[in-house]
Protein backbone atom coordinates (compact mmCIF):
# COMPACT_ATOMS: atom_id res chain seq x y z
CA UNK A 1 0.00 0.00 0.00
CA UNK A 2 1.54 3.34 -0.93
CA UNK A 3 1.65 5.99 2.18
CA UNK A 4 -0.49 8.54 0.89
CA UNK A 5 1.68 11.07 2.58
CA UNK A 6 4.96 12.11 0.88
CA UNK A 7 8.20 12.10 3.02
CA UNK A 8 10.01 15.04 3.83
CA UNK A 9 13.99 14.35 4.35
CA UNK A 10 16.37 16.86 5.53
CA UNK A 11 19.77 16.93 4.56
CA UNK A 12 22.86 17.82 6.81
CA UNK A 13 23.43 15.71 9.60
CA UNK A 14 20.43 13.25 8.52
CA UNK A 15 21.10 12.05 4.66
CA UNK A 16 24.61 13.00 4.88
CA UNK A 17 26.91 12.94 8.31
CA UNK A 18 28.12 16.66 7.43
CA UNK A 19 27.07 19.67 6.70
CA UNK A 20 27.10 21.07 3.51
CA UNK A 21 27.76 24.99 4.91
CA UNK A 22 30.71 23.94 6.78
CA UNK A 23 31.88 21.69 3.62
CA UNK A 24 31.87 24.72 0.88
CA UNK A 25 33.28 27.08 3.72
CA UNK A 26 36.24 24.77 4.32
CA UNK A 27 36.83 24.11 0.78
CA UNK A 28 36.41 28.21 -0.04
CA UNK A 29 39.02 28.26 2.65
CA UNK A 30 42.03 26.14 1.32
CA UNK A 31 40.80 27.13 -2.75
CA UNK A 32 41.14 30.77 -1.47
CA UNK A 33 43.38 31.69 1.46
CA UNK A 34 43.27 35.28 0.66
CA UNK A 35 40.14 35.81 0.73
CA UNK A 36 39.38 34.07 3.61
CA UNK A 37 37.53 37.29 5.20
CA UNK A 38 35.20 37.47 2.73
CA UNK A 39 33.58 34.63 4.78
CA UNK A 40 32.91 37.03 7.73
CA UNK A 41 31.73 40.01 5.13
CA UNK A 42 28.87 37.21 3.62
CA UNK A 43 28.05 36.51 6.86
CA UNK A 44 27.23 39.43 7.90
CA UNK A 45 24.74 39.94 5.38
CA UNK A 46 23.24 37.02 6.45
CA UNK A 47 23.66 33.42 6.50
CA UNK A 48 21.52 33.08 3.17
CA UNK A 49 23.77 35.38 1.54
CA UNK A 50 26.79 33.85 2.40
CA UNK A 51 25.36 30.22 1.62
CA UNK A 52 24.95 31.41 -2.14
CA UNK A 53 28.25 33.03 -2.60
CA UNK A 54 29.66 29.78 -1.56
CA UNK A 55 27.40 27.61 -3.39
CA UNK A 56 28.29 29.07 -6.31
CA UNK A 57 32.03 28.64 -6.17
CA UNK A 58 31.77 25.28 -4.55
CA UNK A 59 33.37 22.13 -6.09
CA UNK A 60 30.92 20.11 -4.38
CA UNK A 61 31.43 15.68 -5.27
CA UNK A 62 28.28 14.68 -4.03
CA UNK A 63 29.58 11.17 -5.24
CA UNK A 64 32.08 11.09 -2.22
CA UNK A 65 29.62 12.52 0.50
CA UNK A 66 29.42 10.55 3.71
CA UNK A 67 26.04 9.13 3.28
CA UNK A 68 23.87 7.77 6.23
CA UNK A 69 23.77 4.27 4.50
CA UNK A 70 21.13 2.39 5.92
CA UNK A 71 18.30 5.82 5.62
CA UNK A 72 19.24 5.55 2.42
CA UNK A 73 18.59 1.72 1.63
CA UNK A 74 15.24 2.81 3.50
CA UNK A 75 14.54 5.38 1.45
CA UNK A 76 15.21 3.30 -1.76
CA UNK A 77 12.56 0.81 -0.61
CA UNK A 78 10.11 3.79 0.45
CA UNK A 79 10.61 4.76 -3.51
CA UNK A 80 9.74 1.31 -4.58
CA UNK A 81 6.72 1.61 -3.13
CA UNK A 82 5.85 4.50 -5.22
CA UNK A 83 6.18 6.79 -2.03
CA UNK A 84 6.71 10.74 -2.92
CA UNK A 85 10.28 11.71 -1.54
CA UNK A 86 10.96 15.43 -0.92
CA UNK A 87 14.15 16.90 -0.32
CA UNK A 88 13.96 19.85 2.03
CA UNK A 89 17.02 21.65 3.34
CA UNK A 90 18.44 24.77 4.68
CA UNK A 91 21.44 24.01 2.54
CA UNK A 92 21.68 25.95 -0.73
CA UNK A 93 19.59 24.76 -3.70
CA UNK A 94 22.73 24.89 -5.94
CA UNK A 95 24.29 22.10 -3.59
CA UNK A 96 20.87 20.31 -2.75
CA UNK A 97 20.16 19.47 -6.26
CA UNK A 98 23.14 18.26 -7.27
CA UNK A 99 23.11 15.55 -4.67
CA UNK A 100 19.53 15.04 -5.80
CA UNK A 101 20.42 14.42 -9.07
CA UNK A 102 23.31 12.09 -8.23
CA UNK A 103 21.17 10.07 -5.95
CA UNK A 104 17.72 10.23 -8.11
CA UNK A 105 15.72 9.53 -5.65
CA UNK A 106 13.41 12.21 -4.98
CA UNK A 107 10.56 13.95 -6.61
CA UNK A 108 11.36 17.88 -5.35
CA UNK A 109 13.98 19.74 -3.90
CA UNK A 110 13.24 22.45 -1.19
CA UNK A 111 15.93 24.39 -0.40
CA UNK A 112 17.80 27.57 0.51
CA UNK A 113 17.52 29.98 -2.08
CA UNK A 114 17.65 33.85 -1.75
CA UNK A 115 16.61 35.57 0.98
CA UNK A 116 15.47 32.85 3.20
CA UNK A 117 17.40 30.46 5.05
CA UNK A 118 15.35 27.03 5.08
CA UNK A 119 16.01 26.12 8.50
CA UNK A 120 13.74 25.28 11.57
CA UNK A 121 10.57 27.66 11.87
CA UNK A 122 11.12 28.96 8.38
CA UNK A 123 10.88 24.83 6.33
CA UNK A 124 8.43 24.09 8.83
CA UNK A 125 6.14 27.25 6.98
CA UNK A 126 7.33 26.30 4.01
CA UNK A 127 5.96 22.79 4.23
CA UNK A 128 2.75 23.66 5.58
CA UNK A 129 2.18 25.88 2.69
CA UNK A 130 2.86 23.56 0.22
CA UNK A 131 1.74 19.82 2.23
CA UNK A 132 -1.13 21.57 5.05
CA UNK A 133 -0.57 20.53 9.33
CA UNK A 134 -0.04 16.59 9.21
CA UNK A 135 -0.12 16.22 5.67
CA UNK A 136 3.87 15.09 5.08
CA UNK A 137 6.17 13.07 7.21
CA UNK A 138 9.22 14.38 7.97
CA UNK A 139 12.78 13.02 9.27
CA UNK A 140 15.41 14.97 11.04
CA UNK A 141 18.05 14.94 13.22
CA UNK A 142 18.23 17.69 15.57
CA UNK A 143 17.00 20.36 17.75
CA UNK A 144 16.26 22.81 15.00
CA UNK A 145 13.74 20.19 13.49
CA UNK A 146 11.15 20.10 16.29
CA UNK A 147 9.13 22.97 15.20
CA UNK A 148 8.82 20.37 11.66
CA UNK A 149 8.05 17.52 13.71
CA UNK A 150 5.06 19.37 15.40
CA UNK A 151 3.36 19.96 12.44
CA UNK A 152 4.39 16.83 10.71
CA UNK A 153 1.93 13.53 10.10
CA UNK A 154 4.67 11.17 11.18
CA UNK A 155 7.92 11.93 12.74
CA UNK A 156 11.11 9.92 11.85
CA UNK A 157 14.20 11.02 13.56
CA UNK A 158 17.99 10.40 12.70
CA UNK A 159 19.74 10.47 16.05
CA UNK A 160 21.13 8.83 18.95
CA UNK A 161 20.30 11.64 21.55
CA UNK A 162 18.26 10.42 24.02
CA UNK A 163 17.06 13.85 25.18
CA UNK A 164 16.07 14.88 21.62
CA UNK A 165 14.17 11.74 21.20
CA UNK A 166 12.11 11.80 24.50
CA UNK A 167 11.24 15.34 23.16
CA UNK A 168 9.76 13.95 19.69
CA UNK A 169 8.08 11.25 21.70
CA UNK A 170 6.50 13.81 23.74
CA UNK A 171 5.18 15.46 20.69
CA UNK A 172 3.05 12.16 20.13
CA UNK A 173 4.06 11.18 16.40
CA UNK A 174 7.39 9.47 16.50
CA UNK A 175 7.32 6.86 13.99
CA UNK A 176 10.92 4.79 13.93
CA UNK A 177 14.35 6.38 14.88
CA UNK A 178 17.62 5.58 12.66
CA UNK A 179 21.55 5.57 13.82
CA UNK A 180 23.23 8.50 12.83
CA UNK A 181 26.26 6.02 11.86
CA UNK A 182 28.56 8.11 13.34
CA UNK A 183 31.38 6.36 15.58
CA UNK A 184 31.80 7.89 19.51
CA UNK A 185 32.81 11.76 19.25
CA UNK A 186 35.38 11.53 21.89
CA UNK A 187 37.56 8.11 20.46
CA UNK A 188 36.64 9.55 17.05
CA UNK A 189 38.21 12.93 17.71
CA UNK A 190 41.27 11.19 19.53
CA UNK A 191 41.74 9.33 16.46
CA UNK A 192 41.75 12.04 14.25
CA UNK A 193 45.34 13.59 16.20
CA UNK A 194 46.89 10.52 15.41
CA UNK A 195 48.59 9.73 18.84
CA UNK A 196 50.48 6.31 17.16
CA UNK A 197 51.97 8.85 14.83
CA UNK A 198 53.73 10.34 17.96
CA UNK A 199 56.33 7.39 17.73
CA UNK A 200 57.71 9.27 14.67
CA UNK A 201 58.59 12.08 17.27
CA UNK A 202 60.91 9.74 18.78
CA UNK A 203 63.47 11.16 16.19
CA UNK A 204 64.21 14.29 18.35
CA UNK A 205 65.69 11.66 21.06
CA UNK A 206 68.19 10.44 18.49
CA UNK A 207 70.95 13.66 19.05
CA UNK A 208 70.70 12.52 22.81
CA UNK A 209 71.37 8.93 21.97
CA UNK A 210 74.32 9.87 19.28
CA UNK A 211 76.35 12.55 21.87
CA UNK A 212 75.84 9.78 24.40
CA UNK A 213 74.06 12.17 27.01
CA UNK A 214 71.22 9.81 28.21
CA UNK A 215 72.46 9.50 31.52
CA UNK A 216 71.85 13.34 31.95
CA UNK A 217 68.94 13.88 33.82
CA UNK A 218 68.26 17.44 32.66
CA UNK A 219 69.13 16.79 28.77
CA UNK A 220 66.63 13.83 29.12
CA UNK A 221 63.55 15.87 30.73
CA UNK A 222 64.13 18.06 28.02
CA UNK A 223 63.89 16.60 25.35
CA UNK A 224 60.85 14.57 26.78
CA UNK A 225 59.23 17.98 27.13
CA UNK A 226 60.18 18.70 23.43
CA UNK A 227 58.50 14.95 22.13
CA UNK A 228 54.94 16.40 23.96
CA UNK A 229 55.33 19.72 22.27
CA UNK A 230 56.34 18.53 18.96
CA UNK A 231 53.35 16.22 19.58
CA UNK A 232 51.02 18.41 20.30
CA UNK A 233 51.96 20.57 16.79
CA UNK A 234 51.94 17.31 15.03
CA UNK A 235 48.60 16.37 15.94
CA UNK A 236 47.52 19.79 15.24
CA UNK A 237 49.29 19.04 11.71
CA UNK A 238 47.57 16.42 11.31
CA UNK A 239 43.91 17.64 11.34
CA UNK A 240 44.83 20.74 9.45
CA UNK A 241 46.25 18.42 7.02
CA UNK A 242 42.40 16.29 7.30
CA UNK A 243 40.94 19.34 6.92
CA UNK A 244 42.59 20.21 3.64
CA UNK A 245 42.75 16.64 2.29
CA UNK A 246 38.77 15.76 2.93
CA UNK A 247 37.38 15.23 -0.13
CA UNK A 248 40.88 13.59 -1.39
CA UNK A 249 40.30 11.38 1.34
CA UNK A 250 36.92 10.20 0.86
CA UNK A 251 38.26 8.71 -2.06
CA UNK A 252 40.58 6.73 -1.07
CA UNK A 253 40.20 3.35 0.00
CA UNK A 254 41.56 3.39 3.64
CA UNK A 255 41.49 6.97 4.37
CA UNK A 256 38.08 7.51 3.65
CA UNK A 257 37.27 6.20 7.70
CA UNK A 258 38.91 8.96 8.45
CA UNK A 259 36.89 10.98 11.19
CA UNK A 260 36.50 14.04 9.35
CA UNK A 261 35.83 11.97 5.94
CA UNK A 262 33.70 9.52 7.64
CA UNK A 263 31.70 12.44 9.54
CA UNK A 264 32.26 10.63 12.51
CA UNK A 265 33.73 14.57 13.75
CA UNK A 266 32.60 17.82 12.32
CA UNK A 267 34.75 19.89 10.19
CA UNK A 268 33.92 22.69 12.45
CA UNK A 269 34.94 20.64 15.75
CA UNK A 270 38.24 20.54 13.45
CA UNK A 271 38.73 24.13 13.11
CA UNK A 272 38.28 24.66 16.59
CA UNK A 273 40.32 21.63 17.93
CA UNK A 274 43.57 21.99 15.67
CA UNK A 275 44.30 25.99 16.52
CA UNK A 276 43.85 24.99 20.13
CA UNK A 277 46.66 22.23 20.19
CA UNK A 278 48.96 24.53 18.14
CA UNK A 279 48.59 27.30 20.71
CA UNK A 280 48.62 24.89 23.80
CA UNK A 281 52.71 23.92 21.87
CA UNK A 282 54.10 27.39 21.17
CA UNK A 283 52.87 28.32 24.50
CA UNK A 284 54.84 25.02 26.17
CA UNK A 285 57.30 26.52 23.69
CA UNK A 286 58.00 29.66 24.56
CA UNK A 287 58.29 29.40 28.18
CA UNK A 288 60.07 25.50 28.57
CA UNK A 289 62.02 25.33 25.53
CA UNK A 290 65.39 27.35 24.16
CA UNK A 291 64.84 29.90 21.34
CA UNK A 292 66.34 27.81 18.61
CA UNK A 293 64.00 24.97 19.70
CA UNK A 294 60.77 27.35 19.11
CA UNK A 295 62.52 28.69 15.73
CA UNK A 296 62.81 25.17 14.52
CA UNK A 297 58.94 24.37 16.06
CA UNK A 298 57.41 27.29 13.95
CA UNK A 299 59.57 26.54 11.07
CA UNK A 300 58.27 22.76 11.14
CA UNK A 301 54.63 24.19 11.03
CA UNK A 302 55.19 26.68 8.43
CA UNK A 303 56.66 24.40 5.92
CA UNK A 304 54.02 21.35 6.85
CA UNK A 305 51.22 24.31 6.11
CA UNK A 306 52.97 24.70 2.68
CA UNK A 307 53.18 21.26 2.07
CA UNK A 308 49.75 20.75 2.98
CA UNK A 309 48.58 23.55 0.73
CA UNK A 310 50.90 23.46 -2.15
CA UNK A 311 53.83 21.07 -2.62
CA UNK A 312 52.36 17.48 -1.66
CA UNK A 313 50.83 17.72 -5.69
CA UNK A 314 54.16 18.66 -7.20
CA UNK A 315 55.73 15.06 -7.92
CA UNK A 316 59.71 14.90 -6.69
CA UNK A 317 59.48 17.75 -4.57
CA UNK A 318 56.68 16.20 -1.83
CA UNK A 319 58.90 13.14 -0.98
CA UNK A 320 61.79 15.54 -0.49
CA UNK A 321 59.87 17.58 1.73
CA UNK A 322 58.72 14.64 3.77
CA UNK A 323 61.99 13.92 4.44
CA UNK A 324 62.61 17.08 5.21
CA UNK A 325 60.12 17.18 7.68
CA UNK A 326 61.66 14.40 9.46
CA UNK A 327 65.20 15.55 9.41
CA UNK A 328 63.42 18.28 11.67
CA UNK A 329 62.43 16.52 14.00
CA UNK A 330 66.25 15.39 14.41
CA UNK A 331 67.38 18.91 14.52
CA UNK A 332 64.70 20.21 16.78
CA UNK A 333 65.88 17.54 19.19
CA UNK A 334 69.87 19.02 18.91
CA UNK A 335 68.76 22.39 19.46
CA UNK A 336 66.90 21.34 23.19
CA UNK A 337 70.44 20.44 24.08
CA UNK A 338 72.33 22.35 22.34
CA UNK A 339 74.23 19.62 20.15
CA UNK A 340 76.49 19.92 17.41
CA UNK A 341 74.49 19.02 14.18
CA UNK A 342 76.15 16.68 13.23
CA UNK A 343 76.99 15.82 9.06
CA UNK A 344 76.97 12.42 9.01
CA UNK A 345 73.12 12.32 11.20
CA UNK A 346 71.79 14.91 8.81
CA UNK A 347 73.24 12.82 5.84
CA UNK A 348 71.91 9.70 6.98
CA UNK A 349 68.31 11.30 7.91
CA UNK A 350 67.84 12.71 4.66
CA UNK A 351 68.75 9.53 2.45
CA UNK A 352 66.51 7.00 5.04
CA UNK A 353 63.60 9.37 5.45
CA UNK A 354 63.82 10.23 1.28
CA UNK A 355 63.50 6.19 0.70
CA UNK A 356 60.79 5.93 3.43
CA UNK A 357 58.50 8.67 1.67
CA UNK A 358 59.15 7.38 -1.30
CA UNK A 359 57.71 3.71 -0.21
CA UNK A 360 54.47 5.98 1.05
CA UNK A 361 53.69 6.84 -2.52
CA UNK A 362 55.04 3.88 -4.28
CA UNK A 363 52.11 1.73 -2.10
CA UNK A 364 49.32 4.50 -2.89
CA UNK A 365 50.45 3.82 -6.25
CA UNK A 366 50.33 0.76 -6.41
CA UNK A 367 46.79 0.14 -5.09
CA UNK A 368 45.86 2.74 -7.42
CA UNK A 369 46.84 0.75 -10.44
CA UNK A 370 45.57 -2.69 -8.63
CA UNK A 371 41.97 -1.02 -7.91
CA UNK A 372 42.21 -0.32 -12.24
CA UNK A 373 41.91 3.16 -11.62
CA UNK A 374 42.93 5.52 -14.64
CA UNK A 375 45.10 8.85 -14.32
CA UNK A 376 46.92 10.28 -11.63
CA UNK A 377 47.12 9.58 -7.94
CA UNK A 378 44.37 11.87 -6.26
CA UNK A 379 45.53 14.83 -4.80
CA UNK A 380 49.35 14.38 -5.87
CA UNK A 381 51.34 14.96 -8.61
CA UNK A 382 51.94 11.15 -9.99
CA UNK A 383 50.58 8.98 -12.55
CA UNK A 384 50.79 5.21 -12.43
CA UNK A 385 53.20 4.84 -15.08
CA UNK A 386 55.80 6.53 -12.38
CA UNK A 387 55.72 3.26 -10.26
CA UNK A 388 58.42 1.85 -11.15
CA UNK A 389 60.77 4.97 -10.91
CA UNK A 390 59.74 6.13 -7.95
CA UNK A 391 60.36 2.40 -6.73
CA UNK A 392 64.07 3.01 -8.38
CA UNK A 393 64.47 6.54 -7.15
CA UNK A 394 63.91 4.97 -3.46
CA UNK A 395 65.61 2.29 -3.39
CA UNK A 396 68.33 4.01 -4.39
CA UNK A 397 68.36 6.28 -1.08
CA UNK A 398 67.68 3.41 0.75
CA UNK A 399 70.96 2.56 0.29
CA UNK A 400 72.56 5.77 -0.01
CA UNK A 401 71.89 6.14 3.76
CA UNK A 402 73.49 2.47 4.54
CA UNK A 403 76.31 4.32 2.48
CA UNK A 404 76.51 7.02 4.85
CA UNK A 405 76.65 4.88 7.68
CA UNK A 406 79.71 2.99 6.33
CA UNK A 407 81.38 6.37 5.49
CA UNK A 408 80.87 7.48 8.81
CA UNK A 409 82.44 4.58 10.10
CA UNK A 410 85.96 5.79 8.68
CA UNK A 411 85.18 9.71 10.69
CA UNK A 412 87.80 10.70 12.78
CA UNK A 413 84.88 12.09 15.48
CA UNK A 414 83.75 8.35 16.01
CA UNK A 415 86.82 7.36 17.07
CA UNK A 416 85.99 9.59 20.04
CA UNK A 417 82.70 8.79 20.63
CA UNK A 418 83.13 5.00 20.20
CA UNK A 419 85.79 2.42 22.03
CA UNK A 420 85.46 0.04 18.74
CA UNK A 421 83.89 1.88 15.69
CA UNK A 422 84.55 -0.92 13.30
CA UNK A 423 81.95 -3.08 15.06
CA UNK A 424 79.49 -0.20 13.58
CA UNK A 425 80.07 -2.50 10.07
CA UNK A 426 77.39 -4.95 11.60
CA UNK A 427 75.18 -2.26 11.51
CA UNK A 428 75.03 -1.90 7.65
CA UNK A 429 73.55 -5.27 6.68
CA UNK A 430 71.03 -5.04 9.27
CA UNK A 431 69.82 -1.72 7.46
CA UNK A 432 70.48 -2.89 3.88
CA UNK A 433 68.07 -6.23 5.04
CA UNK A 434 65.75 -3.80 6.74
CA UNK A 435 65.74 -1.31 3.58
CA UNK A 436 65.21 -4.11 1.49
CA UNK A 437 62.74 -6.02 3.14
CA UNK A 438 60.54 -2.92 3.27
CA UNK A 439 60.85 -2.21 -0.47
CA UNK A 440 60.01 -5.89 -1.09
CA UNK A 441 56.91 -5.86 1.40
CA UNK A 442 55.94 -2.82 -0.53
CA UNK A 443 56.61 -4.45 -4.03
CA UNK A 444 54.34 -7.00 -3.07
CA UNK A 445 51.18 -4.56 -1.88
CA UNK A 446 51.16 -5.67 1.83
CA UNK A 447 52.85 -1.95 2.71
CA UNK A 448 50.35 0.31 4.34
CA UNK A 449 50.92 3.36 2.62
CA UNK A 450 52.59 4.96 5.75
CA UNK A 451 55.61 2.97 6.22
CA UNK A 452 56.34 4.70 10.00
CA UNK A 453 53.04 2.95 11.14
CA UNK A 454 53.78 -0.33 9.37
CA UNK A 455 57.44 -0.41 11.08
CA UNK A 456 55.76 0.35 14.21
CA UNK A 457 53.38 -2.56 14.12
CA UNK A 458 56.15 -4.70 12.60
CA UNK A 459 58.08 -7.46 14.77
CA UNK A 460 60.86 -7.97 12.50
CA UNK A 461 61.40 -3.57 12.23
CA UNK A 462 61.54 -3.85 15.91
CA UNK A 463 64.05 -6.61 16.21
CA UNK A 464 66.39 -5.09 13.60
CA UNK A 465 65.82 -1.36 15.89
CA UNK A 466 67.04 -3.21 18.73
CA UNK A 467 69.47 -4.86 16.98
CA UNK A 468 71.02 -1.52 15.27
CA UNK A 469 71.00 -0.07 19.01
CA UNK A 470 72.78 -2.36 20.55
CA UNK A 471 75.53 -2.57 17.62
CA UNK A 472 76.49 0.86 18.37
CA UNK A 473 76.07 0.34 22.81
CA UNK A 474 78.58 -2.14 22.44
CA UNK A 475 81.13 -0.06 19.82
CA UNK A 476 80.55 2.25 22.92
CA UNK A 477 81.71 0.17 25.30
CA UNK A 478 83.81 -3.04 23.97
CA UNK A 479 87.90 -2.76 23.58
Amino acid sequence: MIDSNPLVVDLDGTLIKTDLLLESANSFVFRYPMRVFKIISWLAEGKSTLKTHLAEVSTLDPESLPYNQSLLVWLGEEKAKGRRLILATASHRLLAEKIAAHLDLFDEVLATDGDINLKSSYKRDALLERFGEKGFDYIGNEEADLPVWQVAGRAYAVSSSAKLIAEIKSIGNLEKVFSNERGAFLPSLVRSVRPHQWMKNLLVFVPLLATHRYDDAASLLYVLTAFIIFGLTASSVYLLNDLIDVVDDRNHPRKKSRPFAAGDVSLLQGWMVWPLLLVIAFLGSLFFMPVPFTVVLMSYFLLTLVYSLRLKQSAIVDVIMLAGLYTMRVIAGATVIAAPLSFWLLTFSMFIFLSLAFIKRFSELKMVREKGRDGKLRGRGYKQEDLEVVSSMGTGAGYLAVLVLALYIQDSHTAVLYQTPELIWLACPLLLYWISRMWLIAHRGSMHDDPIVFAIKDRKSWLVGFLFVAIFALARVVV
